[in-house]
């Protein structure tokens, strides 16, 4: 399967370039750092798990890409809470890593059933 052709990797890839967009000017280079790494591993490690030749190997990246959802909305609740993220772009990033997730969390299903 090409993850090229994946949406929730598309997806994935889309969220991450907007965070390097919103953050490329914050001068909090830690938390900068943190929440486009985290946006980041989402789409590398959907690539990744879906270059492997097992389902096994599959799964286990598609986990960690889970992982980095939770990771990333965990970032994006503290930004809004510290001022750094618009209530309004924090909801959609919020809403987008939520639905990820569920998207991985199918993908992840449909493996283990072949």
């Amino acid at each position: 399967m090409n993850f090229e052709k994946l949406q929730v990797w598309k997806r994935a890839a889309r969220l991450s370039a907007d965070l390097y967009k919103s953050f490329r000017d914050s001068r909090d280079f830690g938390f900068r750092d943190q929440i486009t790494r985290s946006g980041l591993s989402i789409p590398s490690n959907i690539a990744e798990g879906m270059s492997r030749s097992s389902n096994k190997e599959k799964r286990r990246f598609l986990d960690i890409a889970r992982g980095s959802c939770a990771e990333l909305r965990t970032q994006v609740y503290i930004g809004i809470e510290i001022g750094y993220i618009e209530q309004k772009q924090g909801r959609q990033w919020l809403v987008e890593t939520r639905e990820l997730s569920a998207m991985l969390h199918s993908l992840i299903d449909t493996l283990n059933c072949e």
